[in-house]
């Protein structure tokens, strides 16, 4: 399979998944909370391929190296390994916050997301951010 096509189709995932985000914590702070559901599912999904196409593109292509060396590459690093260590962070955030909501245990899921949604706030757009440094600077 030749997957030099993911790394794209992997940061339209993270802005669809942002947007979706986005969206969805506007409508619950209005209190719509059917908007709510149908905005997190795409954030969710999207969130869903992007991980299952992360993991065959890197099985495939193995890491990727930043290539230039001028005062960009201190700034990449810095956006990577937050990001790395904020995403390791949240996944299973999100999957306790949304196991809650499934479960009908709103008050619960209201208290995972308080942690959960910052930092997926955080981890889609630095997520898009290394995309951009590693394949158009």
């Amino acid at each position: 399979m030749n997957v030099p096509f993911l790394p794209t189709l992997n940061a339209s995932l993270n802005l669809t998944s942002f947007v979706c985000l986005v969206f969805g914590l506007r409508a619950i702070r209005r209190g719509d909370q059917r908007t709510h559901i149908r905005w997190m599912i795409g954030a969710l999904s999207a969130g869903t391929l992007f991980f299952v196409f992360y993991l065959i593109y890197h099985f495939r292509v193995g890491a990727t190296t930043y290539g230039r060396n001028d005062w960009t590459r201190p700034l990449y690093f810095a956006i990577l390994i937050s990001h790395t260590i904020l995403a390791a962070i949240d996944l299973p955030l999100v999957i306790i916050t949304a196991r809650h909501a499934i479960k009908r245990r709103f008050e619960q899921h209201k208290k995972w997301a308080r942690f959960a949604a910052p930092i997926w706030l955080y981890v889609s757009p630095s997520g898009i951010a290394v995309y951009v440094m590693l394949y158009w600077l």
